[in-house]
């Protein structure tokens, strides 16, 4: 989000909410509404899906929505081009369709998804974003098979996510590089069979792995 503030790669819109990661209750639904009822926990979802587009309706673009794919640049709702935040009566513009830095937001219905209501909200909200993209881009994009190996560079959210995705697929090495040796022991729990710190070498970490796996 920092990233946006400081309006890199994008078209200046301010004043708007940030955020892009959250977990919620709906308090009410709009009209025409019925998957959801005012109750539900949720995720804020920044790439949503209308499930009527052609990408929606495809197994291989569901992840571009026609009508609800990122976009940096928006910061209204699309039924009627209009913002729901104000102040003092004046505009405060969205966030990729979510603006979760706030107490109370309105997304539409194809932005969130339905979770169980015992998953404690104070740790899921992560899923939204880093572990789906962490996790499918292993499985849904590299598809590493069974017995290859996979090196997994930086250990956050995203990162072990992508382990633990290797690891599904059955890779035998997993090799994490991150440059903060007090991750390594936790990443364990997520696959991780090697650990490499760049700052042990004074040759290019990609050199390191060559050599660790033989090219």
């Amino acid at each position: 989000d920092v990233y946006y503030w400081e309006c890199k790669g994008y078209t200046p819109l301010f004043p708007r909410i940030l955020g892009h990661e959250a977990s919620g209750i709906v308090e009410s639904v709009g009209e025409g509404v019925n998957d959801l009822k005012p109750g539900d926990h949720v995720l804020p979802i920044f790439t949503g899906e209308c499930k009527e587009c052609r990408h929606c309706l495809s197994e291989e673009s569901n992840n571009m929505c026609e009508l609800l794919r990122i976009n940096c640049d928006r910061g209204v709702m699309l039924a009627d081009g209009k913002t729901r935040f104000s102040i003092n009566g004046k505009p405060i513009y969205h966030f990729v369709g979510t603006s979760t830095f706030s107490q109370y937001t309105v997304v539409h219905v194809g932005q969130v998804a339905k979770i169980s209501p015992t998953a404690p909200l104070d740790k899921v909200c992560p899923i939204s974003c880093g572990i789906c993209t962490g996790f499918g881009a292993t499985v849904n994009v590299a598809k590493p098979k069974k017995g290859q190996t996979v090196a997994v560079f930086g250990l956050g959210a995203v990162g072990l996510a992508a382990a633990e995705g290797a690891r599904v697929c059955g890779a035998s090495r997993i090799i994490a590089v991150d440059v903060n040796p007090r991750r390594f022991e936790e990443a364990k729990r997520f696959g991780i069979t090697e650990f490499v710190n760049p700052k042990d070498y004074d040759k290019p970490v990609q050199e390191v792995i060559v050599e660790m796996t033989g090219g």
